[in-house]
């Protein structure tokens, strides 16, 4: 099966999986200080989503989410292999940003790999300095990683290599970007369907109401 299959196959399979995805409703919003700049609410509420974790950085720093989450951030869970969704969202998340300091409002972003195999510290410090100077690259161990991944509700799954190589694996994964305050943890979520120039009006509007 030629590559382009195989990431035809991802991509399908990825679609099917964020529909069946649980947790992300719409619902009423009452009583939430961030009520007006919702789209939308999580089953069980926000506090379902998010947590503490260790991870390692892009220069071989051991690091806790306390550590990471300083300041307001955008959290996403991808691969640096991943041919196509990973760059096109966190590039997006990354001209969002852009937009946003640009004005003077500063969220970090995040880049956590769900690919610990390949994405070694040094991979990940090349992925995230090409979109954005201040965008950190996070990886671990497998146990590390997962345990991330559970915090945020994520999904991944190795797909078996068709073609015999090893080291040429596609993962499916779920495609939501976090926006995370310190010490209130997960505020929102946001679908890669969104451009960056209603995801920075968005984030604008939720920094404004903190």
């Amino acid at each position: 099966m030629s590559r382009n299959l195989i990431a035809a196959t991802s991509a399908v399979a990825l679609v099917a999986l964020l529909g069946a995805t649980w947790y992300v409703t719409t619902g009423p919003k009452d009583g939430d200080k961030y009520a007006d700049c919702r789209v939308g609410a999580v089953a069980g509420g926000s506090s379902q989503i998010g947590g503490p974790f260790t991870l390692v950085d892009e220069t071989g720093k051991t690091v806790t989410d306390k550590q990471v989450i300083d300041k307001p951030s955008l959290l996403y869970f991808g691969y640096t292999f991943c041919p196509d969704v990973c760059p096109l969202d966190n590039s997006r998340n990354a001209e969002a940003i852009q937009l946003l300091e640009d004005q003077g409002t500063i969220i970090k972003p995040v880049f956590i790999s769900v690919d610990p195999d390949r994405d070694t510290p040094e991979v990940l410090a090349d992925f995230t300095d090409y979109l954005h100077p201040r965008m950190i690259g996070l990886t671990g161990t497998p146990e590390q990683v997962k345990a991330a991944s559970m915090a945020y509700r994520t999904f991944y799954q190795k797909q078996e290599p068709e073609d015999g190589d090893e080291e040429y694996y596609l993962i499916d994964h779920s495609t939501f970007t976090y926006l995370v305050f310190p010490e209130e943890g997960f505020i929102e979520f946001f679908r890669r369907d969104m451009t960056p120039e209603v995801m920075a009006k968005s984030l604008q509007c939720f920094m404004d109401a903190r």
